[in-house]
């Protein structure tokens, strides 16, 4: 498949995109609005000349905001556009940037010709930076012609998704070699985009930024001032967080086993995706005593599970508990962030499924701040286990934040490839 023949698939199947919109809104309203700017129509006025970053998702945006915050700091005559493609990004990119005014934010068009083409003449950046691995062939082959450098940040590359770029290997090679800097986490995955297509000048190692987390000083303080708020600083308080469908009813189990032998213990849940709040608490109430963070009701004595259905909570969440389960990993999803947890000093505990995570996990495993389950017995002994050997939960959470510190530096290599970049 080339870019005119995917060109012409999108372009079909827009009664498609035209209907997940619609399923989608029904979940979350916020999908049905602002829906000219994912064709390019009614974009927010925007600066022109500055630097485009764009964060598909929470994830990306969380992980950009180190990055973002130091472009701010090195660029101070220059705008920043960000963009995203979902209500939760944009809720997230907002909350982190709405009080600076070089961030002007927009959702990212789709990616056919004429409405990349609408986005970059009216944003016209100096430098495009994407993060991770959303590459769209449409826009950044926009951006080749308009002479806007093209930067993939903090880039990974599974196996699995290896494989599916080299099934449309005349699609993927072009748009690889258009783009001017792929700054990747490992040399693994240094080698899988050489190996598509990429320009090998252009690759470089600069590690995960997501090293480079620094924890505001207040988090702690205000995690335990919470904790006496409920009067559960002597509590047992666990969390699994960013759960995917499939994990929940797992994850409950278990905590029915832990109560059998702490009854006092207390789950903070926190699902992934904000549609499945209801659906989550549902499924909790059901079984549990269960409080929902957004209702702001205090946390008593009597509920044995907090479901954390607010945005931008999860890394105070993570302070708040004594132990972490990071989700996505039960169901063969990937996995999720596993080092803002590690950040905190907490004892990290996923499921098997880490393929987007491999080289972090494996860190993490081998310095003895991870450990891996299976199943809700699993994930129960190793709770209670932590919970009863408070000495292993501390070194697991030491050797994290060793972990963290060996491997900082991400971001600063990250910023001095971007530099090269930047014609000013």
């Amino acid at each position: 498949m080339n870019r005119t023949l995917y060109t012409l698939l999108f372009h079909l199947g827009l009664p498609l995109v035209a209907l997940r919109l619609y399923l989608r809104s029904r979940k979350a309203p916020a999908y049905a609005r602002r829906i000219g700017e994912r064709f390019g129509l009614n974009l927010p006025a925007l600066q022109p000349g500055g630097i485009w970053v764009h964060a598909v998702s929470v994830g990306e945006s969380i992980a950009a905001a180190p990055m973002i915050r130091a472009l701010l700091q090195r660029y101070p005559q220059l705008p920043i556009t960000v963009t995203c493609m979902t209500p939760t990004g944009s809720e997230r990119i907002q909350a982190l940037f709405g009080d600076e005014p070089r961030i002007q934010h927009c959702y990212l068009p789709y990616d056919l010709p004429w409405a990349a083409a609408r986005f970059l003449q009216r944003a016209r950046p100096q430098l495009a930076v994407i993060m991770e691995t959303e590459l769209w062939p449409n826009h950044i082959h926009q951006c080749a012609r308009r002479g806007i450098p093209v930067a993939l940040a903090n880039a990974r590359l599974s196996a699995r998704s290896a494989k599916g770029y080299a099934r449309f290997a005349g699609l993927t090679r072009p748009m690889l070699a258009e783009m001017s800097l792929i700054a990747v986490q490992t040399e693994t995955e240094a080698e899988r985009f050489r190996q598509l297509g990429a320009r090998p000048e252009c690759v470089q190692v600069t590690g995960s930024i997501k090293f480079d987390l620094t924890i505001d000083a207040q988090l702690p303080v205000r995690a335990r001032a919470l904790r006496e708020q409920w009067q559960a600083l002597q509590r047992p308080v666990w969390i699994a967080a960013s759960t995917h469908e499939g994990e929940d009813e797992v994850i409950l189990a278990a905590h029915r086993q832990l109560l059998a032998h702490h009854s006092d213990a207390l789950l903070i849940l926190v699902p992934r995706h904000p549609e499945r709040f209801d659906s989550v608490h549902a499924l909790c109430a059901g079984q549990f005593t269960t409080v929902r963070r957004a209702a702001g009701a205090p946390v008593t004595a009597d509920d044995q599970v907090l479901l954390g259905d607010t945005m931008g909570e999860l890394l105070f969440l993570y302070a708040v508990a004594d132990i972490a389960f990071v989700g996505g990993s039960l169901v063969p999803n990937g996995g999720h962030n596993l080092l803002e947890p590690a950040a905190l000093a907490r004892p990290v505990l996923s499921g098997p499924h880490l393929f987007n995570f491999l080289e972090i996990a494996l860190m993490l495993r081998e310095g003895g701040a991870l450990c891996e389950v299976d199943d809700a017995q699993g994930l129960a002994t190793e709770v209670r286990r932590l919970i009863e050997l408070p000495r292993d939960a501390l070194k697991m959470g030491e050797a994290g934040v060793a972990v963290m510190r060996a491997n900082q530096g991400a971001l600063k290599r990250l910023l001095d490839g971007l530099g090269t970049l930047l014609r000013l």
